[in-house]
């Protein structure tokens, strides 16, 4: 998988990316601190409870150890008639079989509080077994009683705690041979149930909250921060097809408004640069017309017929460069307004001027999305193309390549192709391949340069199938949001 395809591309994008897991980071790091704050405290906690416990724990057996033999299952019937008490106490003939839950740090803790306060003040008791079990697995009395066995008045008041049902805490002592004195009991609040949890569920949605309302902030400062900035994408865009656009309003950030104001100026100087390149162009075909009309005159009077000939050959040539510049500029205008092109419909009328009788021009019935631009520039870049195409090429062939973000059109023909090294040197003006006096050698340059003014590209090939191959990328204008 290419991670670089699932990366987001948008400013807004990242943004929130990069703010999710800024948050989540955060997030993580205070879950930690705290987690190790409050486990400290959860343990020192637990450790003074399960010590007061297991005091409780040795005066009970303390008590039972000074009765008579024949008053100790007395006063435990007394116990268990009047519901028991904290502790569920009984005398067994053998130790009885504890399924333990699952070690954990709580549970570790308080087995080893529990061992070393009985211990300690029941030191002539030398087997002393702790241990947490299910109350749905719990065994009393025998190895083959239940817990849900007894009567619900002799412990399950004691032991149990519906719904939680947490895990219950038995201690057994050996007495003497064959007598063991067994107690169960619940931990006290809130080490009932003896979690562990890294985080809770409250923690859990509280986090979600928050990032979600963090996330939502964001995303609408940001998208009001990124407005600005996708209009001036835009009017960038914009400019290739049609450098008179309107001045962009100036807002948002001091960093926006900045670029925006420099963008504005920029658009005035290439607007003021174009204008003063066409008064120019238009000053220099007319200053040059007069003096060489004046130059044919004087020609005439000149009595060498052969220097006749080769004065108006050249003024001839000197005049079809004057136009040619004259036709570059006019095919390049860039004063004709954006509007949506039907290029399905472009091409099949440059294609009926040549499929007359026999079809010269070869359109797929691919469907084509309208695309902005310039119609009359893209019809005259197009008919160069193809009309070059059937010249020297004699039969065209179009592949259409519609995409979401460009249309790639490929002109294809059955001539000779052009040789390697004047691929390049087609597109310079006046420069003609054919040997015939039709053209001024500047069709294709004029072609790349509308191409070029639409934001797109040319390139030109040789086939490997024979003929010439041209190749012409238009991106698709992006709306402004």
């Amino acid at each position: 998988m290419n991670l670089r395809k699932l990366w987001p591309k948008s400013l807004l994008a990242r943004t929130l990316w990069f703010t999710l897991l800024a948050v989540f980071l955060a997030q993580m790091i205070a879950t930690i601190i705290w987690y190790g704050q409050s486990k400290q405290r959860d343990i020192a906690g637990l450790e003074s409870a399960s010590a007061s416990m297991a005091n409780m724990f040795a005066s009970t057996v303390t008590f039972f150890q000074s009765l008579p033999l024949e008053y100790r299952h007395i006063v435990l019937d007394q116990l268990r008639n009047m519901g028991g008490t904290r502790f569920f106490v009984s005398f067994n003939e053998e130790e009885i079989r504890i399924d333990p839950i699952p070690d954990s740090l709580m549970k570790t803790t308080a087995v080893r509080v529990f061992e070393d306060v009985l211990h300690e003040k029941l030191p002539r008791l030398d087997v002393i077994r702790v241990e947490f079990s299910r109350p749905e697995t719990l065994h009393v009395l025998k190895n083959d009683i239940l817990l849900s066995d007894l009567p619900r008045s002799w412990a399950h008041y004691t032991l149990s705690l519906e719904p939680l049902n947490p895990p219950i805490l038995v201690v057994q002592l050996e007495l003497a041979e064959n007598e063991w004195l067994y107690i169960a009991a619940l931990l006290p609040a809130p080490y009932v149930s003896l979690k562990d949890e890294f985080i809770t569920s409250q923690q859990v949605l509280f986090m979600v909250f928050i990032t979600t309302l963090l996330l939502l902030f964001t995303f609408f400062m940001i998208r009001r921060q990124t407005r600005p900035l996708k209009r001036l994408a835009y009017a960038a865009n914009a400019m290739s097809f049609d450098i008179y656009q309107p001045p962009l309003k100036e807002e948002g950030a001091s960093e926006l408004v900045t670029a925006t104001r420099a963008f504005n100026r920029m658009q005035l100087r290439v607007r003021r640069y174009i204008d003063d390149r066409e008064h120019l162009f238009s000053s220099i075909s007319h200053d040059l017309k007069t003096p060489i009309t004046r130059l044919r005159l004087r020609a005439e009077l000149i009595d060498d017929e052969a220097k006749i000939e080769k004065f108006n050959r050249d003024l001839d040539e000197l005049e079809m460069m004057v136009k040619g510049a004259l036709q570059t500029v006019k095919d390049t205008d860039l004063h004709e307004n954006l509007t949506e092109v039907d290029v399905n419909e472009l091409l099949h009328s440059i294609a009926e001027r040549h499929n007359r009788g026999h079809v010269k021009v070869h359109l797929p019935d691919t469907p084509i999305a309208p695309l902005m631009g310039k119609p009359l520039a893209l019809k005259r870049c197009f008919s160069n193309l193809i009309d070059n195409g059937v010249k020297y090429g004699h039969e065209v062939h179009l592949i259409i390549k519609d995409e979401k973000s460009s249309l790639i059109l490929i002109i294809k023909d059955n001539g000779p192709g052009i040789p390697e090294k004047m691929l390049e040197a087609v597109f310079e003006p006046y420069v003609r391949l054919a040997k015939d006096d039709e053209g001024h050698g500047l069709g294709m340059g004029i072609a790349r340069n509308i191409i070029h003014a639409h934001g797109g590209d040319m390139a030109i090939h040789n086939a490997v199938d024979g003929g010439l191959e041209v190749k012409v990328f238009i991106p698709r204008l992006m709306k402004e949001e």
